[in-house]
């Protein structure tokens, strides 16, 4: 894809727990032209849909391979544990893995934390999915501690979660080729970042405004301010007689009569 197509398009993916709705609306509102296309994948895959070309860009879990591919971090995530309701976890606001030393902590094969000794006891075996670990914790068999938004995603009635203190934390980026930073791709990073829509750091600039109209002079005469007469000039008024502006220095009277 280029952003020269006749009929552009967009396949952007997101991995479990990412919520990338707020970002799909604004583009929406931004290219109403352009569709966008929302790809769910797992974690193990992500990294091969975007190099295959399954996606544009994605939303993915650090670490990033940065041989081909460019991210960009934008937030870490809590780490909680979840329990069953009835566990004593759920007595307490926050605990540490301290805390979990004698819970069985299960460890699904697509674990996002990275732990370099995990807490508590080892289960038998590694649940195939996050998803199936929620159901073991369900049904009593032990605890998972994972990123807060995937505890959301797998909510429960009967479960709850507490945040874990000194657990590994996951962080999410937005990903994508990098010999594929197509113009919607920066688009999008735009988005991402929350540049406006006139920012001067996206792919087009927003047009410069026009140069402001010279204003008209202002005519000699007419309309503007009064001047005052130069001496010696008419000013256009009548005189009124025996006024203020009449002639000073004639009196009118009555002729005298001579003596006789």
């Amino acid at each position: 894809m280029t952003g020269s197509e006749a009929s552009p398009s967009f396949k952007l993916a997101y991995v479990p727990g990412v919520t990338p709705a707020k970002w799909v609306r604004i583009w929406n509102e931004r290219l109403p032209d352009v569709p966008l296309t929302l790809v769910a994948v797992s974690v193990a895959e992500a990294f091969d849909v975007l190099r295959g070309g399954g996606a544009d860009a994605g939303f993915v879990r650090l670490p990033v391979d940065r041989t081909d591919l460019s991210a960009i971090p934008l937030y870490t995530e809590t780490t909680v544990v979840v329990v069953p309701k009835d566990h004593v976890v759920a007595a307490v606001d926050q605990v540490s893995t301290d805390d979990l030393a004698d819970d069985i902590v299960l460890h699904p094969l697509d674990d996002t934390l990275g732990w370099e000794r995990l807490p508590g006891q080892p289960a038998i075996e590694r649940p195939a999915t996050t998803e199936d670990a929620v159901d073991l914790v369900a049904a009593g068999i032990g605890v998972l501690v994972v990123p807060q938004s995937l505890a959301r995603l797998h909510h429960r009635k009967d479960l709850t979660y507490r945040p874990v203190t000194d657990a590994p934390e996951s962080r999410v980026a937005l990903s994508w080729p990098e010999e594929k930073t197509t113009d919607l791709v920066e688009d999008f990073i735009g988005i991402v970042r929350g540049r406006t829509v006139n920012s001067t750091r996206g792919r087009a600039a927003a047009p410069a405004p026009a140069e402001p109209k010279a204003k008209a002079k202002r005519p000699e005469t007419g309309g503007g301010a009064r001047r005052k007469p130069a001496a010696g000039k008419a000013t256009g008024r009548t005189p009124r007689s025996g006024g203020s502006g009449g002639a000073k220095g004639t009196k009118r009277g009555k002729p005298r009569r001579g003596r006789s």
